[in-house]
């Protein structure tokens, strides 16, 4: 199959588009059609080697968690998705090798939930990593409340953006840091925006006198001391840029896959509560220049890939694994 690989840690030249390996579909695992994959920061960390102590890699690598798709075979123990799902994924294991930036990728079913039906396939790729960032923080680490204050950093970038939408819906107020050009985009998702760089703390504290009664920080930095600096008292701070928001006393977060808060997602999403903002799409074989732009770290909401099929066949592709034999019967022999 046609894909997206590196050889060796580098810049978006080491990029190559053309055949790369065929995914095995494991017993718990789907195999999907890729119709999109969304562009992550982390993308191009790992491809320039800033995640080697956390996830080994195993060369050459195809890049890409984010995923909307069609599933085409599941796996023998599979009994949560069907030939012809349409399938969103953050398609994450513990090491780096068989991603989605790729005609088709073997994701585990705990990657996996059905795809909004009122999203595009882009929209859809676009929500998984960012969605479940920003649904795990507020819910489960911050535990936003009703009308509480929440200080939202990047809230025109991926994961502020759904972190703005997903807030509201909890009932908070929200803050957003906003470059000034974005500041009508994160009225519209519900947030208040306010400008960047000097004098941060003191527009912020015109809003909110009394400080915030949590504070998400997506940047690090100059933006996570400005955070601790704003906190009312017991208030909450987590970061997923900086780990020296310990030194704050706050958390740092790594998200991680979850089937069943994906599909929450994908529900809050056919609700209208969450939307997607898809700035710009590349074809896959164009990936490098999309990972340029992410770098570049200027975008309003996502940068998407597509993969162009000239056919909407769904059964699974000639010359990729079948599962047969005993696997395939479902006596492959194991007891």
């Amino acid at each position: 199959m046609k894909g997206i690989s590196y050889s060796r840690y580098g810049g978006p030249e080491e990029l190559a588009y053309g055949d790369v390996r065929d995914p095995r579909v494991g017993p718990d695992s789907v195999l999907v059609k890729v119709r999109a994959a969304a562009v992550n920061p982390v993308d191009w960390k790992c491809r320039e080697g800033y995640m080697d102590r956390l996830l080994e890699p195993a060369f050459p690598v195809v890049p890409g968690w984010d995923v909307s798709g069609v599933v085409v075979q599941p796996g023998v123990s599979v009994t949560e998705f069907g030939v012809g799902d349409e399938v969103i994924g953050y398609v994450r294991e513990d090491f780096l090798s068989r991603g989605t930036f790729a005609e088709y990728v073997a994701a585990p079913v705990r990657t996996l939930a059905r795809k909004p039906r009122n999203l595009t396939w882009e929209e859809a790729a676009g929500l998984p990593l960012v969605g479940l960032t920003a649904y795990q923080v507020l819910f489960k680490v911050l535990q936003v409340r009703r009308d509480e204050t929440v200080l939202v950093h990047a809230a025109a970038g991926g994961v502020g953006s759904i972190a703005v939408q997903l807030a509201r819906h909890l009932g908070a107020r929200v803050i957003g840091t906003a470059s000034g050009h974005n500041h009508d985009f994160v009225r519209g998702l519900g947030g208040e925006p306010v400008e960047y760089g000097d004098g941060l703390v003191d527009r912020v504290r015109g809003l909110a006198p009394e400080g915030v009664d949590a504070a998400f920080d997506t940047v690090g930095g100059d933006a996570l001391k400005a955070s601790a600096n704003l906190l009312a008292p017991e208030g909450r701070l987590v970061s997923i840029a900086d780990p020296d928001v310990f030194d704050y006393g706050g958390r740092y977060y790594f998200v991680r896959p979850d089937a069943a808060d994906l599909l929450r997602l994908s529900e809050l999403a056919e609700e209208g509560v969450v939307s997607v903002h898809v700035s710009e799409t590349f074809p896959l074989e164009r990936a490098a220049d999309a990972h340029r732009l992410n770098q570049e770290g200027r975008t309003r909401g996502k940068i998407v890939v597509t993969v162009d099929w000239e056919t909407e066949e769904t059964a699974a592709p000639a010359g990729l694994w079948q599962g047969g034999g005993a696997a395939a019967r479902g006596d492959a022999g194991l007891g």
